[in-house]
């Protein structure tokens, strides 16, 4: 299994990241757990999940997985809040090793339109993101050293989202369908989404279902079952669905809250 962590948190964590690899380790023995480090140190893996260019670091993590003897045969992948939709895109563009569970932990698979606040200690850095958001989320600038901004959705100006967007676009195939990602993430044999029904951190909780705001307003939401993505099948998200390959969970709480559990009945069983 390997994991990616949430935005101000890191890879190696002890209180946080770093306890979810020993529960999983303590829960299934033997199991091989890599928390994937983008960066040199701790700090620098936080500093990363704010700064650096998300297409670059998917990369990153496909050489680290690619150089890695033990995943060879294939491998669950676990992502925590932005972590799901960079693993995503791993899956999408990476087919070797073989990823073959995802799991979405708050993942934003149809991005964000807001950032109500930040998780942990980052609400500093958080401000001046709400910032550079609100003033241009789509200028190369923002968009090539902000990791927010590359997966910021804005209902209300979908060209400038469709045509700027450098990772949420391409992924989501907004301006073409590349069937080599469609075939890739069917490859996968379960996508579990989860969903924190109090979660005051991501803004419409409903991406973490991959369901988002209508375009062209910012009020009303769209399930994916309802969305063009899903209805054109665009991603294969209609066929997996059919295939029994999509998991929609829900737990009450706060983004990232959940009990061990929780965990433990409902996640567990798709690392072994």
């Amino acid at each position: 299994i390997i994991y990616v962590s949430a935005p101000g948190d890191s890879c190696c964590n002890p209180l946080s990241m770093g306890s979810i690899k020993k529960m999983v380790e303590g829960e299934i023995s033997g199991i091989y757990v890599l928390s994937l480090m983008i960066g040199k140190s701790v700090i620098q893996d936080t500093e990363n999940g704010f700064f650096m260019d998300v297409n670059e670091q998917v990369s990153m993590v496909c050489t680290q997985l690619a150089q890695d003897p033990k995943l060879k045969g294939g491998y669950n992948a676990m992502g925590f809040s932005q972590g799901g939709q960079f693993l995503r895109a791993v899956a999408q563009r990476c087919p070797s090793p073989p990823m073959k569970n995802l799991i979405s932990i708050g993942g934003q698979h149809q991005g964000v339109y807001g950032l109500p606040r930040c998780p942990g200690e980052s609400s500093h850095i958080c401000d001046m993101i709400r910032k550079a958001l609100n003033s241009g989320a789509y200028t190369d600038l923002v968009q090539k050293h902000l990791v927010q901004a590359q997966y910021w959705h804005d209902p209300l100006n979908d060209d400038l989202y469709k045509k700027h967007s450098l990772f949420l676009a391409d992924i989501n195939q907004e301006r073409a369908v590349n069937e080599t990602y469609k075939k890739n993430l069917q490859l996968l044999e379960k996508f579990v989404m989860v969903k924190f029904l109090q979660d005051t951190v991501v803004d419409p909780v409903d991406t973490e279902w991959f369901g988002f705001l209508k375009t062209g307003q910012a009020k009303e939401t769209e399930t994916l079952q309802e969305s063009v993505l899903y209805k054109e099948d665009r991603l294969g998200l209609a066929a997996m669905e059919k295939a029994g390959k999509l998991v929609f969970l829900s737990t009450e709480g706060d983004h990232l809250q959940f009990t061990r559990e929780w965990f433990t009945a409902h996640l567990l069983p798709f690392l072994h």
